[in-house]
């Protein structure tokens, strides 16, 4: 929150492992069965109010109901009160963006019935009120005690907790509001191209390899997808195929974010003003060609990682327009055009030899320089000095 322009806390999300015995494991999934049906119910109602009365119902027209559902459905109440109006909440949530969509000319996408399959947490709004740590385990309202892996402390006043599953396995999410503690004053500045060659450069001509986590686990992906083809849809052993999937998946995945927030640790350690490119990467993946390989690279993601990290450790995080860095002469700002597959840059005028995503960095320093204007290609706003680096 601000605070005379100054940023005092921010949320953070500490996530922890679970270790239910099985009959723990067997409440939390009807506590999950429970919440899906609150969802789908609440969601029908919608549908119904407005086939019927064409009326438009919200949270609190729903959450009205509560009390009533619960008594006339005694297996509702199993579930904290707090986190079934959560429920309404998600479904409001849902609905809020669907019409949104639809004023903003965007795919509408009503909102849709949960499966299973679809559905895999739950949040308690208030910590404290079915949910809390006590004795080294984590208490669940009508689960009991639940064991817990603490493998870092938590930090700040907890907020809000979510219980979720994820491939048959339980883990518990606290989002709290922590305090900032800025890092050291560093004034050294950094301008970043993200690419596929090397996954960034840096301006100061760092190179960070491109670690290609899908690329590397195709292998296997390929030997657990035909597992789950070869399977008659329905049957156990194809589910138990979708869960050894989907545990691939996981583990590309969590692979790829413990490379990213490495990643990000240095870059925010050792530089006080980082410039990066503002990329447009839904309109990037229309590209066929390249699309798995930007998708495998996560750059929305690592640029999400790093700005909030700059955030929380007081350095300067500037987007700016990506248009031409890779085409313009970093030392004397002349336009050398060159095609995706020219990677060495090569300027006619000055005589500059370097790598494309080199030149690029340094363009994207120069630019990020320009704090007054991040325009390219106007001369009356952009200053030489903003174009130019040497």
């Amino acid at each position: 929150m601000p605070i005379n322009g100054i940023i005092k806390y921010m949320h953070k999300a500490f996530l922890y492992r679970l270790y239910p015995t099985k009959k723990q494991s067997t409440k939390l999934g009807n506590l999950l069965d429970i919440a899906r049906w609150v969802y789908n119910s609440a969601l029908q109602e919608r549908r119904d109010a407005w086939k019927s009365h064409r009326k438009s119902l919200n949270y609190y027209d729903q959450a009205n109901e509560l009390k009533g559902l619960r008594e006339y459905f005694p297996e509702v109440a199993q579930l904290n009160f707090s986190a079934t109006q959560d429920m309404l909440r998600r479904l409001d949530k849902s609905f809020k963006s669907f019409f949104r969509r639809i004023k903003s000319g965007e795919k509408a996408g009503y909102p849709r019935f949960k499966g299973k399959d679809y559905f895999h947490s739950i949040t308690f709004p208030t910590y404290g009120d079915g949910i809390k740590l006590r004795d080294g385990k984590l208490y669940i309202q009508n689960v009991g005690l639940v064991k817990i892996k603490v493998h870092r402390s938590l930090e700040g006043e907890i907020n809000t907790v979510t219980i979720k599953q994820a491939c048959g396995k339980w883990y518990v999410v606290f989002s709290n509001k922590v305090d900032i503690e800025p890092l050291p004053v560093s004034y050294r500045q950094v301008g970043i191209d993200v690419g596929l060659e090397s996954f960034a450069v840096t301006s100061d001509g760092k190179y960070i390899e491109n670690p290609h986590y899908l690329k590397t686990s195709q292998p296997k992906l390929r030997i657990a997808q035909r597992k789950v083809s070869r399977r008659k849809k329905g049957s156990n052993n194809r589910r138990k195929a979708v869960k050894l999937l989907a545990k691939q998946h996981l583990k590309i995945s969590n692979q790829r974010k413990d490379f990213l927030h490495k990643a990000t640790n240095d870059v925010i350690k050792t530089y006080g003003y980082i410039a990066v490119e503002n990329l447009q990467i839904k309109n990037m993946v229309r590209n066929h060609y390249l699309a798995q390989s930007i998708s495998d690279a996560a750059w929305g993601l690592y640029l999400s990682i790093l700005s909030y990290k700059a955030e929380w450790a007081g350095r300067t995080f500037t987007k700016v327009i990506p248009n031409g860095t890779s085409q313009i002469c970093s030392r004397c700002g002349a336009d050398v055009p060159k095609s995706l597959s020219t990677r060495i840059h090569r300027c006619p005028i000055c005589g500059l030899i370097i790598h494309r995503d080199y030149n690029s960095s340094l363009n994207i320093l120069a630019l990020g320089r320009s704090v007054w204007d991040i325009t390219w290609n106007n001369s009356s706003c952009v200053s030489q000095e903003a174009v130019c680096f040497s």
